[in-house]
């Protein structure tokens, strides 16, 4: 007897990375071992020396298949056993290791558009629908557009034991969100890379693409993003440490510094409109959701709780988007004693 093992890998390709797979088969109780790939057609090496390293880091089971068949997280690893440069999980590994004691966990908020050949899913043909306003949260096949696909995700989802959260209709037709965590940095990561592979492959099923485009309409329609809740032990128990990490990602040159990793076309998102803060600029607040980053009004009313980064794209490497805060706001954290 056999089963089938999907591995899953992030590839090469710039400015954001798409996700490929490919199909193992194994006997019965064999673990999963490392696999080669052809990495000069995945932007990952050049044909005179093309062969590539899987290495399984997480499993979930396969909602499609069923049966003992599995999903198969990888990295992608050079044949010396070095990380590829490619590899940017190996890079938050190391950070959360190091700052493990501070017990962070992260919720990640992705937002996503299905596309019907060149248009949003219910954007007329020859035309556009009626301006944003009911579309959020809605109801009705006036307003609401892909719904089957959103439900049967969700289901992929569960089946597959990832922490998804909840779902919701966003602002633009055919725009949804779904949530994971709160979970550890690693554990999210791997999670939200294989429910975006989840939401391809559910879609391909009715013929639809969904997209991570920041901005997927031009015009006066909301953009999409990745908002990225955060959370260390001492910020669950301590209001001054919310403080000091929402303070800590607007110092020195750290708005800057993360906001080049947030995802291609995030000046185009982040324009001061639409729920969002300038890109150039850093600001946080109480229940402010044009600010960079907010603090939820329950935890100002409880003295602790979690902060939510509103800058992330929806095309963010969510490997990136918590390394560099964890490394920020734990560095932080820890040299206020706030630990």
């Amino acid at each position: 007897m056999t089963y089938k093992a999907e591995y899953i890998w992030i590839d090469g390709t710039e400015p954001t990375a798409k996700l490929r797979s490919k199909t193992r088969i194994l006997a019965d109780g064999a673990e999963l071992p490392i696999w080669g790939f052809d990495g000069s057609s995945t932007n990952q090496a050049e044909g005179h020396a093309s062969d590539r390293v899987l290495k399984p880091v997480a499993t979930y089971k396969d909602p499609f298949r069923g049966a003992d068949d599995v999903l198969v997280m990888c990295e992608v690893f050079n044949i010396d056993d070095t990380p590829h440069e490619s590899n940017t999980r190996a890079a938050l590994r190391d950070v959360a290791e190091r700052f493990a004691e501070q017990e962070s966990l992260f919720g990640i908020e992705q937002e996503y558009t299905f596309f019907k050949g060149s248009r949003p899913l219910g954007f007329p043909e020859g035309g556009f629908p009626a301006p944003q306003g009911g579309y959020y949260c809605g109801v009705g096949a006036d307003e609401i557009f892909g719904r089957e696909i959103v439900e049967k995700h969700l289901d992929n989802c569960l089946t597959a034991g990832l922490g998804i959260s909840g779902i919701n209709a966003e602002v633009m037709p055919g725009q949804w969100e779904f949530q994971v965590g709160p979970l550890s940095p690693l554990d999210v990561s791997d999670q939200l890379w294989v429910a975006r592979w989840l939401l391809y492959r559910t879609a391909e099923d009715f013929g639809v693409s969904a997209t991570l485009d920041p901005k997927p309409a031009k015009g006066d329609w909301n953009g999409a993003g990745a908002h990225t809740n955060f959370s260390t032990k001492a910020m669950r128990e301590n209001y001054a440490a919310i403080i000091e990490a929402a303070e800590s990602l607007g110092r020195d040159t750290k708005p800057a510094d993360h906001i080049k990793y947030y995802g291609s076309g995030v000046e185009a998102r982040l324009t001061g409109a639409h729920e969002t803060a300038p890109w150039n600029e850093y600001s946080y607040g109480v229940s402010n959701r044009g600010a960079s980053v907010r603090i939820p009004w329950q935890v100002e009313v409880d003295q602790k709780g979690y902060i939510e980064d509103r800058r992330p794209n929806a095309n963010v490497d969510p490997y990136v988007v918590t390394r560099l805060i964890v490394d920020t706001c734990g560095s932080a954290l820890e040299k206020a004693g706030l630990v």
